[in-house]
């Protein structure tokens, strides 16, 4: 199974021209469900405002918090993994999906330029001070790592130059075909989720800005340091 998770970065709209044929389901992040009709599922968290969510059809799914928020807590919650839709989507497709492979588009969260979406200039969510988003690429690397650990792969359809997403570029007809996980220091990942584990900074409810003062952001910097080199890059 192949799932498609469309951003809202300017260069999203190259979803439009993307074979449908070749995955199974397609994730809107946010606005994204207006870059192509046929999506599957559109994602978005509590605070996304009424007007601008789709209404869908018989086929087609909303997901809010009640649904995402206990599977991202299956994976360590929003702490460890990045308190942004781009990796909540990637968390929530992984576990309900259990899919072999997960392909991003628009989401390399760069906000270089005059249009920082596709729909004109928006607010970088990735952008806000907040501790759990000073290392994009390793919470990234933490996902793909997760991902890889289920045997699934995680790929970038970007053709960006700059991208905060460490996962492999590639195409779709591409990860048909020959997509398979990148491979994954076991002992660091071990390592590395025990040292969560003994940190424990769960939030159950998925609200972890209500508690920023008992996180230690050098703690953090640090398991994202050690999660920076999980993956074994080919």
């Amino acid at each position: 199974m192949l799932i498609l998770i469309i951003g809202s970065a300017p260069d999203a709209t190259e979803a439009q021209s993307l074979q449908g044929k070749l995955v199974q389901n397609i994730v809107a992040i946010n606005n994204a469900w207006n870059i192509r009709s046929d999506w599957d599922f559109c994602i978005f968290p509590d605070d996304f405002p009424d007007n601008r969510r789709p209404t869908g059809n018989e086929a087609q799914n909303l997901i809010r918090s009640e649904q995402y928020v206990p599977l991202q807590n299956e994976y360590g919650g929003f702490v460890y993994a990045g308190g942004t839709m781009a990796f909540t989507a990637g968390y929530w497709a992984l576990g309900h999906f259990k899919p072999k492979a997960i392909a991003y588009i628009g989401c390399d969260m760069i906000y270089d330029g005059k249009d920082t979406h596709f729909y004109g200039r928006g607010t970088a969510d990735p952008l806000r001070k907040d501790p759990t988003l000073k290392n994009l690429k390793a919470k990234s690397a933490r996902l793909e790592a997760m991902a890889a650990s289920q045997n699934c792969a995680i790929f970038n359809l970007s053709k960006k130059t700059k991208s905060n997403l460490v996962f492999r570029r590639s195409s779709l007809e591409k990860i048909v075909e020959e997509g398979h996980p990148r491979n994954i220091n076991t002992n660091l990942l071990d390592r590395v989720l025990q040292q969560e584990k003994k940190l424990n900074y769960f939030i159950e409810d998925g609200k972890y800005w209500k508690h920023l003062d008992g996180l230690d952001q050098e703690k953090i910097d640090y398991l994202d340091e050690t999660w920076s080199r999980v993956i074994e890059c080919d």
